[in-house]
Parts: structure tokens; C-alpha cells; sequence
């Protein structure tokens, strides 16, 4: 069955999705039944492709300096809404940049994406920090799947882990490793460099912006931690119920003091529950060498889940990369598709 698809925003991650559906095109079809066609291509500085047959996407990745003359593409229709209105298009994939404070630009794409009747996948964390309730209520009353894996810990299968494989278990508390670049900076920090060096290389590899604020300051881990809270352990909380502390005050001296005490320090984001309430929290912890976090190095993610069946299960992966983020976009494609049989586009009324 053909699956159209319309990638809203075409950088890293987008391009991640797109190679993996080029490479496994043919083992889509034959192992699901699916055919996923991308129809349509969304930028913000580069205009709009559409062709409702198909782009080839080979074509698309190799001419991304001049999108707008890209050969054999229709011009229209030329706007998102006018891509929303026909049935040519089942799913949206949204990996647009987040804005943790208004969800934008993908809060509006998601809002009219569900609304035109279409799935939506997303790697965005602002419009599940900002409207995940009314998002998801939005889903549900128009009969279309919401599903954003990647806004987490990228690639690596932390939520559809805890909502599907663990399903029937009770989750009490959650420790997690959720941002690869500090991950790496204290690492390296432990391996002989101080905080400016290893925060400056981290830098260089591209594991941190030029602002590096986001990460460094625990306000990545923090709507992270939000994230599981309100998904994992059904308690919507808003960011600011998150307790942060980055990891920008933390020495070499501070790292190597942990080790002489059998320690490692690792910025962890935190949610439990005590009592009736969920409590979140990002901040350095001393980890026991033999906690199944404290061997997490380099920009690796991981987290851990206490349960009631399971007792703990830790799972450690990527926590960036294009075809790593975009492989948890191909997980919630097939997800979709498998959830609803086959069927997937459904018409609201």
C-alpha cells in the first residue's frame, strides 16, 4: 500500500529519513506492505516541492543548493494548507527546529496537519512541551496517530520502549542520560581536559550549538524530563515544574573527586513518583560506578526505567545523528501503518 508523505522541514534529520527510504525502499515493501512515496517537501528558506507522483529523492538530496530548479517537480500547489487538502498525502513528517517556549513552527503545522485529517510523526520537543493534551485530544477527535519517539532520545527507542514493549508495567521512576552533549563534555573532562576545552571541542564536532546554553544549562534534559513525565508516567507537567541545574559549574577537579570516591558524574534527568505527585528534576548526580548509567560515555544517551514486573531496564543508544533520529521516524511510520491495519489515512467528518 503507498504511503504519501510530506516532509515539513529538510535538514539533518529529514535527510536522514530520506536516505534510510532510499536504501530500504524494496525491504518496505516486502517485509510491511508499505510503499512510502514523499510527495512533498517543506523548507523554510528553500521553497516547496511537490509532485504528487512522487520526488525522487536522490534527485532531491543531491540538488539541495538549488532546490527551486530542480527538474520534473510541479510548482503547485506551492503552501503547505493547499499539500493538507488532498487525499494525496497520509502522513507529516514535521522535524522543523523547536522553540521550547511557543512550540512554533510546528505546533501550527501539527494543529493543521491533524485537522486536514493526516498523521503526523514529529522530532520536535517544543509542541510536545507547549500542547501535548491538546495535541493528542486533537489526534484523537480528528482519528489520526500523534507520535513523536525522536523528541526524546533521538534514534534510540525510549518511549514506544516504555508505552509498547513494557506495556502493563508500572513505571516509578525513570533516570536517564537524555543529552549526548554533556554526556561528552564530562567525559572528556574525566579523560584530562577543563570544562572550557571540552565544552569548545564538543563544539567543533558539533555535538553543541555556538550558544551552547541549551544543553550545558540543563534546559534540553529538563523538557525531556517533561516529556516523561507527561507521557511515560501519565502526569502532564509544564517546564517550570522541572528542577534544573546544568552541569556549567562542574570542575575537572569536581569529576576526578568523584572518581577517588568510586563515583561517576553524570548530568541525569529525573522523574518519580512520591506518593500521589510525579516529581521531575535535571541536575549532576554522583553515580556508583556500578549504576547502569555510570559506563555511559561520550555522546551516548541512555536511560533507565524502575518498574514493578521488570525491575529496572536500562537501554543505552544514539542520542543524535540524521539516520539514527531518522530511524525513529521510520519506527513511528510503521507504527501508524500497522496500528491501523493498512489504513492509513482516516477522513474526519
Amino acid at each position: 500500500m503507498e504511503l504519501g508523505i510530506a516532509l515539513v522541514g529538510f535538514g539533518n534529520v529529514a535527510q536522514g529519513l530520506a536516505r534510510i527510504l532510499i536504501r530500504k525502499r524494496d525491504l518496505l515493501t516486502t517485509r510491511y506492505g508499505i510503499i512510502p512515496v514523499v510527495k512533498a517537501v517543506v523548507t523554510g528558506s528553500k521553497g516547496t516541492l511537490w509532485d504528487p507522483s512522487g520526488l525522487d529523492l536522490e534527485a532531491v538530496l543531491d540538488s539541495m543548493a538549488d532546490l527551486e530548479n530542480l527538474s520534473g517537480v510541479s510548482a503547485l500547489p506551492a503552501t503547505i494548507d493547499e499539500i493538507l487538502k488532498g487525499d494525496e498525502i497520509s502522513v507529516v513528517v514535521d522535524t522543523t527546529p523547536t522553540d521550547l517556549v511557543t512550540g512554533e513552527p510546528g505546533l501550527s503545522i501539527i494543529k493543521r496537519a491533524i485537522e486536514s485529517g493526516k498523521h503526523v510523526v514529529s522530532s520536535s520537543k517544543g509542541p510536545v512541551s507547549v500542547a501535548l493534551p491538546e495535541l493528542t485530544d486533537l489526534a484523537t477527535r480528528h482519528g489520526v496517530a500523534y507520535r513523536f519517539e525522536g523528541a526524546l532520545l533521538s534514534g534510540t527507542p525510549s518511549i514506544n520502549l516504555a508505552m509498547e514493549a513494557m506495556a502493563g508495567c508500572d513505571v516509578v521512576k525513570v533516570q536517564g542520560i537524555v543529552n549526548g552533549t554533556t554526556n561528552y563534555i564530562l567525559t572528556r573532562m574525566e579523560e584530562g581536559m577543563g570544562y572550557e576545552d571540552a565544552l569548545a571541542e564538543a563544539q567543533d564536532r558539533g555535538y553543541a550549538e555556538t550558544d551552547p546554553s541549551g544543553d550545558v544549562d540543563g534546559w534540553d534534559a529538563a523538557v525531556k524530563a517533561q516529556i516523561i513525565a507527561s507521557v511515560i508516567m501519565g502526569e502532564p507537567i509544564s517546564l517550570d515544574q522541572v528542577e534544573r541545574r546544568g552541569i556549567s559549574e562542574i570542575s575537572r577537579s569536581d569529576v576526578l573527586a568523584a572518581l577517588d570516591r568510586g563515583n561517576r558524574i553524570k548530568l541525569i534527568a529525573q522523574v518519580e513518583r512520591r506518593g500521589r505527585d510525579v516529581v521531575a528534576s535535571v541536575s549532576p548526580m554522583e553515580l556508583p560506578l556500578d549504576h547502569p548509567l555510570a559506563g555511559v560515555m561520550g555522546a551516548t544517551n541512555a536511560i533507565t526505567y524502575e518498574t514493578d514486573n521488570l525491575k529496572d531496564v536500562t537501554i543505552v543508544g544514539p542520542g543524535a545523528g540524521r539516520e539514527e533520529t531518522g530511524q525513529a521516524l521510520l519506527a513511528d511510520l510503521l507504527a501508524i501503518f500497522r496500528e491501523r491495519g493498512g489504513l492509513v489515512v482516516r477522513r474526519s467528518a
